[in-house]
């Protein structure tokens, strides 16, 4: 489906203003090497969500705070039962990380409300740009999504603790009832659809020279914990060829996987990023190893052939060092697969304005995926320098930065206008 061509071909975000807006937002939890700390619900968090009510009151928006916290600017439509078209991504960072990620979509989506309301453009749906809880995972990774799509447990809450501090309990500090975030929930009929701007995290862009990039897709998710058993003992009076040593079973385990990853699923995504050892000390042969393994893939057919395999290869490590093997499964996101109108819609909104497109496929988690489950959803990136992300050296151009801006609004009013 051909979505009509925006009736306001001259309308785009103010530069200044976003920027102004970003640089403000970059001082709240900022650290000494350029980035941010936002951890969820942490004060740094509560002050971006308290700076962000204020920018969206100054607009003349309603502030819509939900029970899971998720914090929004409306502008309403005429009619007062018009399905709501969301626009947004999470102001929360990871530890000292950058200022671009997560920060851009949520303040782009804002700067494409006031743009429509300044300029009297009426639209069909209500327009939301939104700010989900938790988006890295501080507590329960993509919180606020999980919770609008209808996706939290019980347990999403009462098994999380960071520093030892009970989920529960941040909730509360941050004004939100743990007995009532469920309450977030929205009905489908209720949603047009969802549309986030992010940087890519990725190289990709920079290196097609593309402008924008249209994604198609999301990956899938599956983290396990994998747990090697040796045996203790004395690491100097032990022959070498009789150890039973758990870390040299994990550490063959991670190489092996890694190629078989590289080799056998090209798109495919295979990372080792927690080890514990224990007993952990240098003169005495590792009893046990325990690992946090991590794979993604866009295919889930190809997903579940590869966790297949890597599971196989651990085992088969272990059995040739005399090894006990446990596997277990800790947490698994599905791939998501982008809506096909809202795709079209964006790439129409970039040749509108001139700018070249790629089609990617995302290796990193967004609010998209879980709310792809319950609403049509597209995503468009823009460049990232060098492809660095998670880190105080995120950096994105303020000419790509706007690209992006200029591309989320004219696809959103695109998308909007063929709602009547």
């Amino acid at each position: 489906m051909t979505e009509p061509s925006s009736p306001y071909p001259q309308l785009r975000v103010n530069s200044d203003r976003f920027r102004a807006d970003f640089d403000e937002l970059a001082q709240i939890g900022a650290t000494p090497e350029g980035g941010v700390n936002r951890l969820a619900l942490s004060p740094e968090d509560l002050l971006a969500r308290a700076w962000f009510a204020d920018k969206i009151e100054a607009a003349g928006l309603t502030v819509r705070d939900d029970d899971a916290g998720n914090l929004s600017g409306v502008l309403r439509s005429r009619d007062p039962a018009a399905k709501t078209l969301m626009i947004g991504s999470h102001l929360d960072s990871v530890p000292n990380g950058g200022r671009f990620d997560g920060a851009t979509g949520v303040l782009a989506a804002l700067e494409c409300l006031r743009v429509i309301k300044e300029n009297n453009v009426t639209l069909p749906v209500h327009l939301e740009a939104i700010s989900f809880t938790d988006d890295e995972g501080c507590w329960r990774s993509l919180f606020g999504s999980r919770a609008v799509a209808g996706l939290l447990t019980e347990d999403d809450i009462e098994d999380r603790r960071v520093d030892n501090a009970p989920f529960r309990a941040a909730l509360t500090r941050a004004g939100i009832d743990p007995r009532t975030v469920f309450r977030a929930e929205r009905p489908p009929s209720s949603l047009a659809g969802y549309f986030e701007l992010h940087i890519e995290q990725g190289e990709r862009l920079a290196r097609a020279d593309k402008d924008i990039g249209v994604v198609v897709g999301i990956v899938g998710r599956t983290t396990y914990r994998f747990t090697f058993y040796g045996q203790a003992a004395h690491s100097g009076t032990t022959d070498m060829y009789r150890r039973r040593d758990a870390l040299r079973g994990a550490a063959l385990f991670i190489v092996r996987a890694h190629d078989a990853v590289r080799e056998k699923y090209g798109d495919g995504v295979f990372n080792c990023g927690g080890v514990v050892v224990k007993p952990g000390a240098f003169n005495i042969i590792p009893s046990e190893a325990d690992l946090l393994v991590e794979c993604r893939h866009v295919n889930a057919r190809l997903m579940s052939e590869m966790e297949m395999m890597i599971v196989q290869i651990a085992r088969e490590c272990a059995a040739t060092h005399g090894l006990n093997f446990n596997s277990e499964q800790v947490a698994h996101v599905p791939a998501a697969h982008m809506d096909e109108r809202i795709m079209a819609t964006i790439e129409q909104a970039a040749q509108q304005l001139n700018l070249s497109t790629l089609n990617l496929t995302s290796y990193a988690g967004h609010d998209s995926q879980i709310l792809s489950r319950i609403v049509p959803c597209g995503m468009l990136f823009i460049p990232s320098i060098d492809g660095i992300s998670h880190n105080p050296r995120e950096f994105t151009h303020w000419e790509n930065v706007i690209q992006g801006a200029n591309t989320l609004l004219h696809a959103v009013l695109n998308y909007a206008l063929a709602e009547t």
